[in-house]
Formats: C-alpha cells, structure tokens, sequence
C-alpha cells in the first residue's frame, strides 16, 4: 500500500489508495521496495515514486466541511484551483481514509473537461502547460479515533455530562485524512474554509469569520477570510462549545484564549504572555504578525505539547491553563516556554517553511531557541536561561550515542518523518543556533535571521539558505575576538556543515604545556575520525575577557602566557562540545571550585559537573574524579549546579536502589547533602526567588523519596490536612506533588487521589496526582494503572506513554512497565501511531532502566520478534545504545565508586 495514500485523476481512473485498491503480483514496485495499487480496469498506478509530481501546483482551496458531532462523521467539498505546468494525463494528490463519492475536473470558466462514470473520471482533453484548473471532489469519513487528521475529542463537566468537540492535527502527513489535497510543505496555497455547525457550537480556522450564514434552524454555515499563502498542515479547524478571553496586542491583533467553559478562569496568564509574546516577536523580527486575529486553544485530547497552525494554535491542557491553586512556578514557566515556541513558529515555521521534512530543525530547532530569547526578554524573573544549559545537556547525551543522527537527515515516507521530531531537531538544533548567535554576536545573528525570514516569505527554504542570509551580513572585527577570517566574509556554509550534516558531538581535549594550551578534537564516544569547525571560547584567571579561537583542524593550540594558573574552555557553554581536561588538568579544577568557586560563573560551574560525569560515562575520567569535584558543593548556593550535582548522585541512588545494594546507598551520603540545604527544610511554601523554589520543589521531592524522617513527617501531616478539609486546602503549589507522593502509600490515600484525578478541573493538579499515584510501591495499584491508562477512560490516552514512563521510574515498576509494553506492543502501536513520540519515549524510557547483560539479551529479543514492524525506527537502536551504555558503566564503575564511598566513610569517621 503507498505510503502517502493517493487520490489520482485521469482520464481513465480514480483511486484512492488506503481505502480502496487491489494488489497484483504484476504491479511496479516503488523505490521502497512497495507494490503499486491498481485502481479501476486493473490499471497500473500512474505514480511510483513516494513525493509528489512537481508539475501540478495548487493554488487556492475552497473547503467546506460539516462535522456531525452526533454520530461523529463529517462530508465536505473542496475546490482545487491548480496550475498546471507540463502537458499530463494524471493529476496526483492525496487522500488517506476519505470515502470519495463525487470528483470533476474543470477549466477556468468552470466548464467540466471530465464525466464521472461509477469510479472513473472520463477526460476530454490533455491539461496542457501553462494552464489552470480545477479540482472539485466531495468526501466523507468517520472523525478520526487518536490524535491526527480531523478527529474528535470529549470532555466532561463537573455534573458528569460527556461533551464532545471535533478538531484538527495535520503535522506532519494529516491534512489528507481531512481533506483531498497535496499534502506536502512546498506546494503552499491559500484557504478558504467554510464549516456548517450546530447553533450552540462555535467554529474556529486559521482566520477570522468574515459571515454566518443560515442554513436552517439547526443549522449555521460560517466562512472564514481567505488564508495567507502557507502549507497542507498548518491548516487547522475546531467546533466545540468552548469559552474565551480576549485582548489585543499593541499592532492590533486581536489575540484569544479558548477552553472548556469550566476551566475559563485558568486561561488569563495565557492571554497576557500571548499578547507581550506577539509584541515582542513583531519588534525582534521586524517583520509584521500577517493575519489580523491569534486563537489559542486548550484541547482535553491533544498528544503532542502544542501545534502552531497559523492563526489557531492548539495546546495540551497544561500547557495553556494556568490556575494560581493548583499550577506550580514550574507550570507556569512551562505554558510561557510553550506560547512562546509556538508563537515563534508563526515566523519560523509559517512564514519561512522547510522545504522538506529532512530540515524540519529549521522550525523546531529555531522555535525551541526563541523560547528562551523570547521569555528571557518578557518574564526575566522566570530565570528561563537557567533551562537553556539543560536543553543542551539533554541533546549531548542524545548526541552521543552511535544511533544519534545529522540535524538535516533523510525522511521520506510518514514514520520516518514522525522520528524527525526528537531531541535532535528540537534541542541541539536550538544549541548550535545558541552557540552560532555567540560566535557571530547577538547584532549579526539576529540581522541574518531578518533577512532570511525577509527574503524567504510565504515561501520554502532549506539549511543553505539560512547561511546565505547570515554570511551576507558584513562581518567586522569584534572588540576582543581573535577569530581570523579570510577576507570580509566568512565561510559559514563550511563551518555550519560540520554541525548540521554530520552526527555526534566533539569532545576537545586540552592538555597545558608551559605557555601554551594543546588542543585535540575527537567524536565523543566514538573513534571515527570527525571534523568540526568549532568556535572555542575560553576564560583564564589571568583575565576577566573571554577568549576566542576557530578551530578547525584535528590539533591546535593556543599561546595562553606563563602566568596563567588555571583555563575553562567552552565559557558559560555557550559551544556545543564536551571538554576534557588532561594531565592533571581536572585536579587544578577540583582545587579552584573547593578554594573559590564564584571566580566562575553559575553556568561554567555547572557546565564542569556536566562534563566530568559524561567524561566518566565515556571511560575519559575516573569516577573518583568527578565526585571529587562535586565536593565543593556544600559551598554552592546558586541553584542550577546544585541541582545539576544532586541529579547525578539521584541517578547513582537510583540505579544502586534498583539492585539492592543497600549498603551503597546508604553511603552515597544524599540525605547528607540535602540536611546541608537547612532553609529548604524549614520552608513549605511558594516564597523566594523562581530558582529557590526550583531548588525546594526538587529538594524535597529527592528527600521524600529517600524516606527521609522529618520529610515524610512534613509531608504527611500537609496530607492529613488537605484529607481532613475534603481536598478543598490549597497546599503550597511547588510541594504538592511530593505531599501527594508520600500520601499515595497508603491504600485510603491512594484510593483519596484517584478520585480527586477523576475529578479535577486542573490539568496541572491532575498531572501531580497522576505522578503520586505511580509513586506506590504497591505493584497491583501500578498495574491497575497502566490498565487504566490502555483503557483511555478514567486516565487519557494523551497521558499514556508519560504514565508507563512514570511507572518505569519507580524501582517496584520499571520490570512492571517493560512487561505491560511487551504485552501490548500491538494495542500501543494501533492507539498511538508507530513513529510517534509517544512510541519512541516508551520504547526508550522503559528500556532506559536496565543495567545488566541480561537485561539487554531481553530487550534485544523483544526488538527481533517485532523488527519487521519497527525496522524504520531509530528508537530502538537508540534504546539498545543506552542499555549498552548502562551496561558498560556498571561494569566499569560500580567497584570504583563503591571504594570512594567507603575510602569516605573512612575519612569521616576518622
């Protein structure tokens, strides 16, 4: 069956692949080794290849669709104005589950070239070049069951009634289940859309309502203002029975936020961060918002985090609904992260489009990199710079791994698209741009980024033309820069290329030799022989500027002086590599951090702790090393490196509680680290700064569950109070989760938040119960979970994959989860698509847990009984790699790190 599902015109044929052909042994095979369908007559399929003909070009569709929202199917109409610019016998589009009852082909003076007979359009003449036409098909179809295409969604009022809604998800392949069209980024049109609707529903698309008209008494037709130029799947249309608030920005765009009516009052911090987020977007762009009006919708079924359609964003629950109650500092910097991302991508993403899936980091990467510029600018407070570093921690450990991939990689058929949006895209897309912003200056790379969204409007672009756009700007010597260029422009296609076209992350060793810094560069984790163009940045104690050089060969070095008694390359990590320091070089580190840490700043201290455990993990450093370094932490007050510290020695409790060796544990000396951050023990509550309350959500969270006394006492009386007032106390937002955790221990309180999730009006409170719950070390109650969560009712299907991740986190679950994903290997893939993230986070968190060879022989025979299904999935190559990973660090540093525990016992008893 083709892949994209094609509803081909000719003058002999209509077939529409997915929903009705026939197979032959006879038929062509496509280049992926598929049979071509046979349409009517048994008439070889006109197309074999897997994208579109470039010849037929759309240019404007005429939709009108009508949901019944009762028995939940819809039919509909669309209009295809196409230029045709090669005589042809075919005209190639998609479609995929649409039954087709009606299709034609006209001229432009609307006069039929074509009759239809049964399933056979008969035409009477060639479409010859240069001409237009018209496309006029009628279909129908079920509302989708999921998440993608046109599909439905329900959700439930505070008196029990089921409401229902239908809406859209066309990214990246769905548009065609929606409507016949050509469903590919490049072929952009314009839109007009007409939906009919029941009165005491609304309807929303990409542009204002222009008129309603009356159909009948039940019935109402509303057509929206024709759309900017854009493509297929950011198209996007909503009826339900939502409410709203509405404001307008300072250019006159009128911005709105819709949600249940019940959840109404949750939506105001979003209006405001939406409205300041248009603002400041329109002035860093220079570049107007095009379309006069913004909706953001919070959608109760929704997989992903949020969706950018033009003009009509939708979001998951708690990612759009604030409530002051219930949602924590942390909520409330993720909705601003979120609105800020899809805002950004009506610029990046809308405007300027990819011109194919394989640099689909052009959208996302920028958009998760304008998150940080963008909140850091309107909400300095939420301190957003903090999560940037973690951002490209998370991409390093990706990155590192064999089955990592090139930012620009090849994707051609849907589920190769889908695995396009991961950490790869998302989050080292975001990094290099980060490290690009600091090599050329703030000035250069935001005058590049104008010019590339100037120059490519309304059109497709691809990576070279964003390095057009950058170089074209005049570069002039930087104050303090040592980067030498050759001539008045740089060669920044050559130096981009080593990031974007190959895979993994350099890791720069640096050895001291008299006055002069050696370097070396090397694929981390890898022996292939890798070159990047790697802006080094550097500081020393013998000067406050920031040193720079360009290194673009295996070895190099650097002319640093005599004096200087210490060097910290990678400043403030604003490069995307590892460091490595030789010959002692980690000692000197070591004794600067215990003797006068704050000579560096917040970030390089963190970024230090970051390298030394991935150097570990590498096999580069003995793990006495790196936990050597991590002793000056009892001195460290900011945030971020303590927190970055304590994740690493959590992750070494985690993974020693998992086999039982409790003597390790208990000499891993958490609980003494935590006992040293005294004010955090004091304080329940929401007060401080947004990185204090970071540090106290995590602290005591970590101490829970290490069954610390005066936590679980704490935490539990909060519980008892918070029963005893039936539920209606507010506890302090940060700590509810850990309050809930420690409560869920018990059958009756655990019994107590299941009923509370079932009827909560708070997504952000509903996620903190959800997590409690998957906190008991009662595997029966785990298991029920999951049961619930397959079965889609009381726990949504939305939430699934995070519940079996949750459940895997857990030392009683994690073999619970493995086995409740190989029991339902097939019902997950049918529910959640194959390539989805949701697919790809269960298959690589669950697996993530396990450290032993026995463990891998099991993940690696459960891959092979299912290889014909995933052997276009890079997930499980990934999962494997992290096993193996896991493995690999048992084996080489669990007797190391068990005799520096002891050796530190030792001291201290001494």
């Amino acid at each position: 069956m083709v892949w994209m599902g094609l509803l081909v015109l000719s003058p002999f044929l209509v077939s529409l692949v997915g929903c009705q052909h026939t197979q032959n042994s006879s038929a062509p095979t496509h280049p992926a080794g598929e049979q071509s369908p046979l349409g009517t007559g048994n008439l070889s399929f006109p197309w074999s290849r897997l994208r579109l003909p470039r010849y037929i070009v759309p240019l404007h569709y005429r939709i009108l669709l009508h949901a019944n929202l009762t028995n939940l199917s819809f039919t509909g109409s669309v209009q295809i104005q196409i230029d045709v610019q090669n005589n042809t016998n075919w005209v190639v589009l998609h479609s995929k589950g649409l039954q087709i009852s009606k299709a034609t082909i006209l001229d432009q003076n609307l006069s039929h070239l074509s009759e239809k007979v049964d399933a056979e359009i008969l035409l009477e003449q060639v479409l010859s070049n240069g001409q237009k036409y018209f496309l006029y098909i009628e279909f129908g179809a079920e509302l989708a069951e999921g998440f993608y295409g046109f599909y439905k969604s329900t959700y439930r009022t505070s008196t029990g009634e089921t409401r229902t809604l239908a809406l859209t998800h066309f990214e990246p392949t769905s548009a065609r289940m929606a409507f016949p069209c050509f469903d590919e980024p490049s072929f952009k049109a314009n839109f007009s859309v007409r939906i009919r609707r029941s009165p005491e529903y609304t309807s929303l698309s990409n542009m204002p309502v222009v008129s309603t008209l009356k159909i009948s008494d039940d019935l109402l037709e509303d057509w929206f203002a024709a759309s900017v130029k854009m493509s297929t799947y950011l198209v996007a249309f909503v009826i339900c029975d939502f409410k709203s608030v509405t404001a307008t920005t300072s250019s006159g765009v009128q911005v709105s936020i819709y949600a249940t009516p019940e959840k109404w009052q949750q939506t105001h911090y979003a209006l405001e961060v939406a409205v300041k987020m248009l603002d400041f977007y329109e002035e860093y762009f220079n570049i107007r918002y095009p379309l006069p009006k913004q909706d953001l919708i919070a959608i109760p079924d929704f997989q992903s985090g949020a969706m950018e359609n033009w003009g009509l964003t939708t979001y998951r629950e708690t990612s759009l609904l604030f409530d002051p109650l219930t949602s924590s500092v942390t909520d409330k910097l993720w909705v601003t992260m979120v609105i800020g991302h899809e805002l950004a991508h009506q610029w990046f993403g809308n405007l300027v489009t990819m011109e194919w899936w394989n640099d689909i980091w052009l959208n996302e990467g920028f958009a998760r990199y304008m998150e940080y510029i963008s909140v850091e600018a309107t909400y300095p407070d939420l301190k957003v710079e903090e999560y940037l570093l973690h951002t490209c921690f998370a991409a390093v450990g990706h990155d590192s791994l064999n089955s990592s991939r090139p930012i620009s990689s090849s994707a051609e058929n849907p589920t190769q698209i889908k695995e396009m949006f991961d950490t790869v895209s998302y989050d080292k897309g975001a990094c290099v741009l980060h490290m690009l912003r600091h090599f050329l200056t703030d000035e250069v790379f935001q005058s590049g980024i104008v010019r590339y969204l100037r120059k490519y409007s309304y059109r497709n672009a691809r990576n070279q033309d964003l390095w057009d756009s950058l170089v074209n700007i005049k570069f002039k010597t930087l104050l303090g820069s040592i980067y030498l260029f050759a001539g008045e422009h740089l060669d920044l296609t050559a130096m981009m290329n080593t990031w974007t076209l190959q895979k993994g992350i350099p890791v720069v060793t640096v050895t001291r030799k008299g006055s002069r810094l050696l370097l070396r560069q090397d694929r981390f984790l890898r022996t292939v022989l890798f070159l990047w163009h790697i802006p080094l940045t550097f500081k020393t104690d013998a000067s406050s500027s920031i040193h720079r050089h360009l290194m673009t060969t295996q070895t190099d070095s650097i002319d640093i002086g005599e004096d200087v008694s210490w060097v910290k390359v990678n400043t403030d990590m604003t490069g995307y590599y590892v460091v490595h320091y030789e010959d002692g070089g980690w000692d000197v580190i070591t004794k600067l951090l215990r003797e006068n840490h704050t000579a560096l700043s917040y970030k390089d201290r963190t970024h230090l702790i970051h390298n030394a455990f991935q150097l570990v993990t590498a096999g580069h450093l003995p793990i006495n090393k790196a936990l050597d370094l991590i002793g000056y932490l009892r001195l460290e007050t900011n945030t971020v490196p303590l927190l970055e510290g304590l994740g690493y020695l959590e992750a070494f409790y985690r993974l020693i509680e998992k086999r039982n060796e409790l003597e390790v544990t208990h000499n891993l000396g958490v609980r003494r680290q935590l006992h040293s951050l005294h004010d955090i023990y004091q304080t329940w509550s929401d007060s401080g700064s947004v990185s204090e309350r970071r540090l106290r959500s995590e602290v005591l969270a970590l101490a829970c569950h290490l069954d610390d006394p005066p936590c679980l006492e704490r935490a539990r009386q909060n519980f008892k109070d918070w029963l005893q007032s039936n539920r209606t106390l507010s506890l302090p937002t940060d700590v509810a989760e850990t309050v809930f955790a420690v409560g869920a221990q018990d059958d009756h309180g655990w019994a107590s938040l299941l009923h509370e999730y079932n009827i909560s009006l708070s997504a952000a409170q509903k996620a903190k119960i959800l997590f409690a719950l998957t906190c008991s070390r009662d595997t029966n109650k785990l298991q029920r979970l999951l049961e619930l969560g397959l079965e889609g009712k009381v726990i949504r299907l939305q939430d699934l994959s995070s519940l079996i991740l949750m459940v895997a986190r857990n030392p009683q679950g994690y073999h619970l989860a493995w086995d409740f994903v190989k029991e339902n290997w097939d019902s997950l893939v049918q529910k959640l698509q194959l390539g989805s993230f949701c697919i790809r986070n269960i298959i690589i968190g669950t697996t993530g847990q396990f450290t032993s060879p026995e463990e891998l022989a099991e993940v690696q025979l459960f891959f092979e009984s299912i290889k014909e299904q995933v052997s276009q999935l890079r997930a499980t190559q990934v999962a494997l790699d992290n096993v193996k990973k896991n493995v690999r660090w048992v084996q080489r540093n669990l007797e190391p790190l068990k005799n520096w525990l002891n050796y530190q016992m030792q001291e201290l008893i001494c």
